[in-house]
């Protein structure tokens, strides 16, 4: 199978997408099954690949999901480009439902996650100080203004725990650390693609204003698919147009250098069992271990 470069997760409500030469692959990885069967396909002739972050069906909470087993089979078959779809609640007056949000910051907050390829037997810092690439961000939101959508640049994702939405005292508390947006995925997506060196697109759909509004109603599942509903024709016509964007990109950035000082442990220390586990991630930096001896 030829390599894809373009990888896609889609959370709530983006469960598939429009492609053409659909098919499934059943991938498994060093760090247990992804979410799903992933689906493959083209765009207008450009490959992708499609994953649904809680399965088909929505069967896993934000909690559940195996974050490290989805990134990493998006990065066995090549990808490269990782867009993000997300359902997010607004923290702040002008980021109105159906708006889209291209948060360049995360708070993460969350602590049942897995959250690091690297342990074990083996260490890694990444820096984490630009965690979404600026390249992709350019273009998404480029496109994004062309086609009609309203779309913000910038921002903070705040990332809950959940599975329960915020209580209005902690949504008056995130919007009092002047957080954008709040959700409960995508900050792990964020840490785990600078660890595989992918370059990394959170696209975020307002659904709500979380509950501290006076004037609307708190959200509620209802009101989340009421206006995932109305997305999901943006989402599709937008990856239409990003597809080919990023098929012909050749913009520079530094996402593929994430890990280049970042391993701390000693080459000769890393036994035979973890660079097995590890070498799609390490081996540009890490010469298998016999070579070392």
């Amino acid at each position: 199978m030829e390599e894809i470069k373009i990888g896609i997760i889609g959370g709530s409500g983006f469960y598939d997408m429009e492609f053409e030469d659909a098919k499934y692959v059943d991938l498994d990885t060093p760090f247990g099954r992804p979410s799903e069967k992933i689906l493959i396909g083209k765009i207008g002739g450009v490959d992708i690949a499609f994953l649904s972050r809680h399965g088909i069906g929505h069967r896993f909470s934000p909690s559940e999901v195996n974050y490290r087993a989805n990134l990493y089979a998006m990065r066995s078959l090549g990808v490269k480009n990782l867009i993000s779809f997300t359902a997010v609640g607004s923290l702040k007056e002008e980021l109105e439902p159906t708006d889209l949000v291209i948060p360049d910051q995360y708070y993460d907050n969350t602590f049942k996650r897995e959250k690091t390829y690297f342990e074990n037997g083996i260490v890694a810092h990444v820096s984490m100080a630009e965690p979404t690439c600026s390249s992709l961000t350019g273009h998404a939101y480029n496109i994004a203004k062309e086609i009609g959508i309203k779309v913000h640049k910038g921002g903070t994702y705040f990332n809950m725990e959940g599975p329960q939405f915020s209580s209005r005292s902690e949504s008056f508390a995130y919007r009092h650390h002047d957080f954008s947006i709040i959700g409960m995925t995508q900050a792990i997506e964020a840490k785990l693609a600078k660890e595989l060196e992918m370059c990394f697109l959170p696209l975020a759909f307002v659904t709500d204003y979380d509950c501290w509004h006076k004037d609307t109603k708190n959200v509620s599942v209802d009101m989340v698919i009421e206006y995932l509903n109305k997305n999901t024709k943006n989402a599709q016509k937008l990856v239409n147009l990003l597809a080919n964007r990023l098929n012909s990109n050749t913009e520079e950035c530094n996402c593929d250098k994430s890990l280049e000082y970042a391993i701390m442990t000693n080459h000769r220390y890393i036994s035979t069992e973890t660079y097995k586990r590890m070498k799609l991630i390490i081996e540009k930096y890490v010469k298998e271990p016999e070579a070392n001896k």
